[in-house]
């Protein structure tokens, strides 16, 4: 099983491009972000410091739901600031197992207090199936010989 640094590294290495908004930036900014580059998700960083996380799913719920304006919210203001990270030596079980544990779907890496990148559900997803194609071949040459 891959650790979290091969399947960042895979990516595009450690350090590929993480999408962040800055906490005092308005929700309409970080909605308009996440569309423009196709994600769910952007990490919030203050200073260079990991604050939190904003997704499609605090907008849906903590600005639709409550008829707040985009515009006029900060993202501090709906983001998760309790946000569950992981190091770069954890498995993509270990990460796969936090995410269906906690219910989330963007998982950042923390390396030495500095945020290394982030993995989807779908990175998670695309190498389990990966493994377990592998896997298949191995056994199939196995049977053969």
């Amino acid at each position: 099983m891959k650790t979290v640094k091969q399947l960042l590294q895979g990516k595009g290495g450690m350090g590929a491009v993480v999408y962040a908004i800055s906490p005092t930036a308005s929700v309409l900014d970080a909605v308009k972000l996440m569309a423009e580059k196709g994600i769910g998700a952007l990490v919030v960083l203050d200073e260079g410091r990991l604050a939190g996380m904003i997704s499609e799913r605090d907008y849906a719920r903590k600005i639709i739901l409550h008829g707040r304006s985009s515009q006029d919210t900060a993202v501090h203001e709906i983001m998760t600031a309790k946000v569950i990270t992981v190091s770069s030596e954890k498995t993509v079980d270990d990460c796969m197992a936090l995410m269906t544990q906690h219910r989330f779907r963007h998982l950042p890496v923390v390396d030495g207090g500095k945020l290394a990148g982030v993995l989807s559900i779908g990175d998670l997803v695309k190498e389990l199936i990966a493994d377990r194609e592998e896997t298949i071949k191995q056994l199939e040459n196995y049977i053969r010989s």
